[in-house]
């Protein structure tokens, strides 16, 4: 494989999360780029926490390789509480959170 193909994958991991921001921002009603990776970023997690582990695991296979990565970051599964859930929650705006909360 040379470099070029190398970074040919990496382009198209980039270009897939910013389908995935700029997906978020455009149903938020925002072009604040920044705004719409933190809801994305805190729906990711909120999603992971609520998940029994191996369904966590499960649905991260069908995301694109850096989106991926945001959802397991941080992870700690022995460490996922109720208490967590809702410290994400409150980072999330309106929409969204009562779209994880119920």
């Amino acid at each position: 494989m040379t470099t070029t193909t190398r970074l040919d994958i990496l382009d198209r991991c980039v270009e897939k999360a910013n389908i995935w921001i700029n997906d978020v921002a455009a149903e938020l009603g925002t072009t604040a780029r920044h705004e719409a990776y933190r809801a994305l970023r805190a729906f990711l997690h909120a999603l992971r926490d609520r998940l029994p582990i191996a369904e966590a695991v499960q649905l991260s296979a069908q995301f694109p390789l850096l989106i991926r990565g945001i959802y397991f970051e941080g992870w700690q599964p022995s460490h996922v509480s109720g208490g967590e859930m809702e410290d994400v929650a409150r980072t999330l705006p309106d929409e969204l959170r009562r779209l994880v909360t119920g």
